[in-house]
């Protein structure tokens, strides 16, 4: 059955006023984390969108007093992007894609008997399709991600630890200039920094690092999971095993596995 834009949106608006200072509209993105936000009046009509990028495009960046004093006196109002493009919950998600694409915009409002309920955006096809499970789940590329969060090994902890929270990962892979893994850095060893009082500005990654423990992405899941319970690893950096030294494939982590065990068409149930 095709899926509806109800299915991939994401429930809810986040809302602002009209006389919202930019500033604020800038905090609200930060704290949900959001690209986009709905300006709307008293009886909750949206009235219009700014995204991230109407901020960015705007001239807080600017060197000139003046400039910057009339941004400070702007509200969401004026930098608001309006009408708003806007979509029925019920339409097939694949129309919702079509008109993204036909009109070159990131999100459309996502509608109900006439309110807003959602937005559905670019990120949640992408999503959608990131989601779908392989159909035969057996070896190691199978269920690896591919993205890596990386860094050099003179960066500081703390530079480290907020990437980390920003990107909503567990672990950094810390990686020589030529792209070779050189170690790992997870929660835990910068747990074990807590509270010690130490500078973590001037305190280095490579001096916590651990050493990486690797896999050959065509290794299978049962040797990978054997890897980590012999290592006490949670995660694997994959790599080539013709280019061992080279930028590593992805990661690979336990609840990778346990996710394919956890699928419906896994045997398991």
């Amino acid at each position: 059955m095709a899926k509806l834009t109800r299915d991939l949106m994401h429930p809810g608006v986040i809302t602002c006023s009209p006389d919202a200072s930019l500033g604020l509209v800038a905090l609200l993105l930060t704290n949900h984390r959001i690209h986009a936000i709905a300006v709307a009046d008293s009886a909750s009509r949206v009235l219009g969108i700014v995204t991230d990028i109407d901020l960015l495009a705007a001239e807080w960046l600017s060197t000139d007093p003046q400039r910057l004093e009339t941004m400070r006196r702007m509200k969401a109002r004026d930098l608001m992007t309006t009408p708003v493009n806007t979509i029925s919950a019920r339409t097939p998600a694949k129309k919702a894609a079509q008109k993204l694409i036909k009109n070159n915009i990131y999100r459309l409002m996502v509608e109900e008997d006439g309110k807003p309920v959602g937005i559905i955006s670019v990120a949640d096809f992408v999503g959608d399709i990131a989601d779908t499970p392989p159909s035969d789940a057996k070896i190691v590329s199978d269920v690896m991600s591919d993205a890596i969060l990386v860094c050099r090994g003179k960066t500081p902890v703390r530079n480290v630890a907020k990437s980390m929270m920003f990107a909503g990962w567990r672990s950094i892979l810390v990686v020589n200039e030529r792209g070779k893994p050189l170690g790992m850095v997870t929660g835990k060893d910068l747990l074990a920094l807590y509270g010690k009082g130490l500078d973590l500005d001037a305190m280095l990654v490579k001096e916590i690092m651990q050493p990486p423990v690797v896999i050959n992405m065509e290794a299978t899941l049962r040797e990978a999971a054997d890897i980590m319970i012999e290592h006490h690893s949670h995660r694997l950096v994959v790599v080539d095993a013709e280019q061992p030294d080279a930028m590593p494939l992805g990661i690979i982590s336990s609840y990778d596995i346990v996710e394919k065990i956890a699928r419906s068409d896994s045997g398991w149930h």
